[in-house]
């Protein structure tokens, strides 16, 4: 969840770990910290509670010429926001940064306290260090050092290493927490996110499970956990400058929002075929016998990515009915005993690649011999080389904490493979033609949407920023919805927002109604109609304050009307989530809130 960077060659090593730390805020971070080492082992540490640019005001007056150093973005797990907690730790000879966590650190501070050590910090961070640094003498390599204590310890880590007297090398290792190392001239970069490395390199290795590094100026040297050397794979960083900038919008999440009709067409863009009304996914691997051979798909995801997972789970079962489809929370499912039907395959759902309840959700599943297939945006991520096949989603970097893009692309994803599977069990170009021609023209109908709706959706996110609560409720396809756009709401404006299926209000939530509430109901113009109006009605009976979003033009009363002027037929949901999207910003514009940074989130869970 944090973030992680590095640099070893021969120029200024702070300016470049602060510029790659401030590449690294949108993670999500309390603290932050880097330090170097001069040529004669000298070390410079600097550490902050806060942002980066609190970093960067410290190292104005700590200058230093080091050409070697690692830092570090927190995002607190062992003990609380603060300076003391903060990375990076120094023990002895040894600084190191820590992404993960060390489960068995309270076992080995009690056995490294025997043995003399004492402690400053909260943090499991600090016992690893102890760890290395014991293990650490002088007819012990680092390497060594570094290899012996990643055998003694459970848990999940990626760790930049220093050794105060080896100022020309930085050992680096990854177990559950992704690390890069970009190779420049005489020059190497370490990263947590391929996103610290754009600029300086677009040559780079991606750290398998295990692996462990040794990077020295423009060379790396890599090894397995049992030490055998191992050939480096090189490939190239997908990702430009110009993917990462705000282009002229105040906030990355509005640039997000904005850039959905363009995501959307790279995530289309050679998979959907609208003259012959025909869908392909190359990636997934499998055969039309296989496909034809799927009875139960389970999807598999946390947060948005699980939202989208529900939403598409509505979408293809109304064109696959042979074909059930369960919707999972990956950090529950991981933890049951549950049955897998024959002939089923997983969707691992995720936008980094990397959330690790879902990781570890597809370690079980493909234990269990089910075929999983990735719906991932971020390239050469972990679950992208530990599934089976799958799709890329190619919606860029996303720099907000808040998914936007991604969620509304995996969507599309999610439903190309449904549509692949009909094709293959013979289901009718003419039954599958709303859902290919709607998803053809869903970019173009976002733009539209945009245009027309978002002067009147800022304005209404003046007259509702004030609340603290609300409640969000909608039927079928529009309950997923309004899971998300609760969500989205709550992430970035900080109001406590609940979500229901309508149906369900009058079992309990409708209890909430009242003054201190504001009501946002999704109303689609279909066979659900009447039920979802009768849902309006009764909040509406009890003084609900009401935003009703609806692509109907018949009379509904409520306090605020929002309508969805559109063309589609089946993927409306989609425009009904923008909308949502862009109040949730607008609301918490008002607010004066982090929009691209809330508070105690981060962007890639990558701890349980």
């Amino acid at each position: 969840m944090c973030g992680i960077v590095g640099y070893i060659g021969d120029r200024k090593a702070q300016n470049l770990l602060i510029s790659g730390l401030k590449r690294l805020e949108y993670r999500g971070y309390d603290s932050a910290g880097i330090a170097t080492l001069s040529s004669t082992g000298q070390l410079t540490c600097l550490r902050e509670k806060g942002k980066v640019a609190q970093l960067a005001a410290l190292q104005v007056t700590n200058e230093v010429d080091d050409s070697i150093g690692i830092g570090h973005t927190r995002w607190a797990t062992h003990g609380t926001p603060s300076i003391v907690n903060a990375h990076p730790h120094t023990v002895g000879r040894i600084t190191l940064v820590h992404n993960g966590i060390i489960e068995n650190y309270q076992d080995l501070k009690q056995i490294l306290e025997s043995k003399g050590y004492s402690f400053k910090s909260d943090t499991d961070t600090e016992v690893l260090t102890a760890l290395i640094d014991s293990l650490y003498k002088d007819d012990v390599s680092l390497l060594d050092a570094v290899l012996g204590s990643l055998q003694l310890v459970v848990g999940a880590y990626g760790i930049a290493v220093l050794a105060s007297n080896k100022p020309n090398h930085i050992v680096a290792a990854r177990s559950g927490s992704p690390l890069i190392i970009g190779l420049g001239d005489e020059e190497t970069f370490i990263a947590s996110d391929a996103s610290a490395l754009v600029g300086h390199t677009n040559q780079a290795i991606y750290l398998k499970e295990g692996e462990i590094a040794v990077c020295r100026a423009g060379t790396v040297e890599l090894y397995d956990i049992a030490a055998n050397p191992i050939t480096p794979a090189v490939e190239t960083i997908e990702s430009d400058m110009q993917a990462i900038q705000k282009d002229g919008y105040d906030h990355f999440l509005l640039k997000e929002i904005h850039e959905q009709p363009e995501a959307l067409r790279s995530t289309l863009a050679g998979r959907l075929r609208s003259g012959s009304l025909y869908a392909h996914l190359g990636g997934i691997n499998m055969s039309d016998t296989e496909l034809r051979e799927i009875r139960n798909i389970i999807v598999v995801g946390c947060g948005t990515a699980n939202y989208a997972g529900q939403l598409a789970a509505y979408l293809i079962e109304q064109f696959t009915e042979d074909v059930s489809i369960q919707v999972e929370i990956a950090s529950e499912f991981r933890y049951r005993s549950f049955h897998i039907p024959e002939n089923s395959v997983a969707l691992i759902v995720s936008q980094s690649g990397e959330t690790a309840d879902t990781l570890a959700c597809l370690t079980e599943l493909k234990r269990r011999g089910v075929r999983c297939l990735g719906i991932v945006n971020a390239v050469g991520s972990t679950i992208t080389r530990e599934v089976d096949g799958g799709v890329y989603v190619h919606v860029g970097p996303e720099i907000s904490v808040a998914s936007t893009k991604a969620f509304t692309s995996q969507v599309a994803a999610m439903i190309l493979f449904g549509l692949m599977i009909a094709q293959a069990k013979g289901t009718s170009t003419q039954e599958l033609s709303t859902f290919i021609n709607d998803l053809n023209d869903l970019p173009t109908e976002i733009e539209k949407l945009i245009t027309d709706l978002e002067p009147d959706i800022k304005t209404l996110a003046k007259s509702y920023a004030g609340y603290d609560h609300a409640l969000y409720f909608g039927r079928n396809t529009l309950f997923p919805i309004a899971l998300e756009g609760a969500l989205k709401l709550k992430e970035i404006s900080y109001i406590q927002a609940e979500a229901y299926a309508a149906g369900e209000l009058k079992h309990g939530p409708i209890a909430l109604v009242d003054d201190s509430f504001f009501e946002v109901a999704l109303i689609a113009d279909n066979w659900l109609y009447e039920k979802s109006k009768s849902n309006l009605i009764e909040v509406n009976a009890r003084g609900g304050h009401v935003i009703a979003i609806t692509d109907s033009k018949k009379h509904i009363q409520a306090e605020t009307i929002v309508r969805v002027s559109t063309s589609l037929t089946q993927l409306t949901p989609l425009l009904f989530n923008v909308v949502l999207q862009l109040f949730a910003y607008y609301v918490s514009l008002e607010r004066g809130n982090d929009v691209d940074q809330p508070r105690n989130l981060a962007k890639s869970v990558t701890v349980e």
